[in-house]
């Protein structure tokens, strides 16, 4: 994966003093300064409101539909490829089963994989960088090296190389596959954000005040080195979505009888052409929700980036 384009400027401190109202003074930090911008941007809501609903359906599938998909019956041959309706939202697959129910239960898989997948991300890579940056010399040489392996293999490729090893593929082994090949670009944002943080001069006023290096690193290097990490992440999150998708769709990723967009994209193809509207649901529904992650840190960058106040 690429580098970012926009590269959030972290070399400002995390807190400002904001102009006097009366004869009251509030210090503001940034985070309370980005979510006041965050409510007034039309992306973010936009954004936000699409998270939460595929997050909805993937935590209680049941408040968008009262079929289960892992039910015996669900499937009837006799509505095989049956055309949207009135009382069938989706229309049918090929096994006669409802589309609209299968995209509904599609989503736990998929936010699973890009939740968990991100978490794996930020947490080894995060980690590693931020030790690499304040440590620098020997250690940050030595980690750098081990990054710069990992960063040649894209994302997609190494994937399937991997996957393709596995008996039986499900989020779990998708998402662990995914932060392994993932964590090192977290690991060369956080590393630089602490670089260009650590000889601030708010950071050298704290080390002559007496505080202690857990103190520095949690207190004024981590909030203006997490803000870049936040934005990338909310942005991959969706990508993660996409992946774990492409995946699936080549028979390599999440396995039947679990239910994934990209396995019901792979199982749509070849009946494309007289019975569209089993891919087209799918689809429509997985470029949706990698969108909103997508605006929803665009959104997050543009409330973050100190140079756009």
């Amino acid at each position: 994966m690429s580098e970012p384009t926009n590269a959030l400027d972290t070399t400002a401190p995390a807190t400002k003093a904001a102009p006097a109202t009366g004869d009251n003074e509030r210090v503001a930090s940034l985070w309370t300064d980005a979510w006041y911008d965050l409510r007034r941007n039309p992306l973010f809501i936009i954004g936000g409101l699409l998270v939460l609903l595929m997050v909805a359906m993937a935590v209680a599938p049941q408040l968008f539909t009262d079929k289960d998909p892992n039910s015996a019956g669900f499937c009837e041959l006799s509505s095989s490829l049956q055309r949207p309706s009135g009382d069938h939202w989706f229309g049918f697959d090929v096994q006669g089963c409802d589309v609209y129910t299968r995209t509904i239960w599609g989503a736990r898989n998929s936010i699973i994989v890009g939740i968990l997948t991100t978490s794996l991300v930020v947490l080894v890579g995060g980690t590693l960088g931020l030790l690499a940056g304040w440590l620098a010399g020997f250690w940050d040489s030595l980690l750098s090296r081990v990054t710069e392996i990992f960063f040649a293999i894209p994302l997609l490729l190494g994937g399937m190389l991997i996957m393709s090893t596995w008996q039986k593929g499900n989020a779990w082994t998708v998402s662990a596959v995914m932060a392994v090949l993932g964590w090192p670009q977290i690991y060369r944002l956080m590393r630089s954000a602490v670089i260009s943080n650590k000889h601030n001069d708010y950071v050298v006023a704290a080390r002559a005040l007496g505080a202690g290096t857990g103190r520095i690193v949690t207190r004024h290097i981590l909030p203006n080195a997490v803000a870049p990490v936040i934005v990338v992440s909310t942005i991959n999150l969706g990508v993660y979505i996409g992946a774990e998708a492409a995946l699936s769709y080549l028979g390599i990723g999440i396995q039947s009888p679990a239910i994934s967009w990209g396995l019901m994209i792979s199982d749509a193809q070849s009946r494309f052409l007289n019975a569209p509207h089993v891919l087209l649901f799918p689809a429509v529904v997985l470029s949706i929700t990698v969108l909103a992650f997508i605006m929803l840190g665009d959104a997050v960058r543009d409330a973050l980036d100190p140079k756009l106040r």
